[in-house]
């Protein structure tokens, strides 16, 4: 596998950029009408899609989440495949354009990949409870303004039951859907996660730390930061107990490495302080 990286301003940003990034401020429980052909996906794209115009496009997963072009993205399993030379592209292209050693690499690497990765279904859960699940085997990954975008060739949108789009097509029913996250997390995060480990020596704890965050901050835009803790609670292990109540926010447990860089400082969540 082959991941073309290109060492400009562009191509790999400040990692804590995610940390910036604001959803939009949406209803807490957006209960749209199902008549006139709604699909699954139409609210958690359309609330992307107001983002990624109010940003200039600059957005790390596409807002309809679904690439037209498959073919034109690397497969994200591809990473975790043993030597790991897309995922090693991709890694030493973050070393050099930070300065960094490769664990802060690895870490930086996937403090973006994680963060795109994890938006949408935290955003699908406080938006109206429909959760895109992005299989391992089907999603997409490529370098871009952004670190990397994700996309998948294909989404299934997990409901609950008394969804009015459960048994639509392209979705899933289930009763639980902190159990559908935490397999999506399982499934579609833990074998590119494991990849960096083995190729930068870069702890799980610290990079799940990195996943919960992504899970913990879209939420709090829409909705408390106590029923993004029930949620995390509600998951379980690898991403449950990794933040702490810090006011009206959280706080990490963990720390992304962002300040092991020269002259930085730590992240405003970051378990650090000075």
């Amino acid at each position: 596998m082959t991941i073309e990286v290109h060492q400009d301003s562009r191509s790999t940003p400040d990692p804590r950029a995610a940390d910036a990034w604001e959803p939009a401020p949406g209803p807490a429980s957006a209960d749209p009408s199902v008549c006139g052909g709604e699909a699954p996906l139409d609210v958690l794209s359309q609330h992307l899609a107001r983002q990624a115009a109010e940003l200039g496009g600059a957005l790390g997963v596409l807002p309809e989440l679904v690439a037209d072009d498959p073919a034109q993205w690397s497969r994200a399993a591809e990473l975790a495949h043993e030597p790991y030379e897309g995922l090693l592209a991709l890694v030493n292209e973050t070393a050099d354009r930070w300065n960094a050693p490769p664990h802060v690499a690895a870490a930086l690497l996937w403090k973006t990949y994680g963060y795109w990765h994890t938006l949408p279904m935290a955003l699908g859960w406080a938006l109206n409870r429909r959760v895109p699940l992005m299989g391992f085997a089907d999603t997409l990954v490529r370098p871009s303004a952004e670190g990397l975008t994700i996309a998948a060739a294909k989404v299934t949108v997990a409901v609950l039951p008394d969804d009015p789009l459960a048994g639509a097509p392209g979705t899933v029913v289930v009763c639980d859907l902190a159990a559908a996250i935490r397999d999506a997390l399982i499934d579609g995060q833990r074998p590119v996660i494991r990849a960096l480990g083995a190729l930068a020596r870069i702890g799980e704890r610290t990079l799940w730390g990195s996943t919960a965050e992504a899970l913990a901050r879209p939420i709090l835009s829409l909705r408390s930061y106590d029923e993004a803790a029930a949620l995390l609670d509600r998951i379980g292990p690898p991403v449950a107990g990794l933040l702490t109540p810090d006011g009206d926010g959280y706080r990490r447990r963990t720390c992304c490495l962002w300040v092991a860089l020269p002259d930085t400082d730590p992240c405003v969540t970051c378990c650090v302080r000075r």
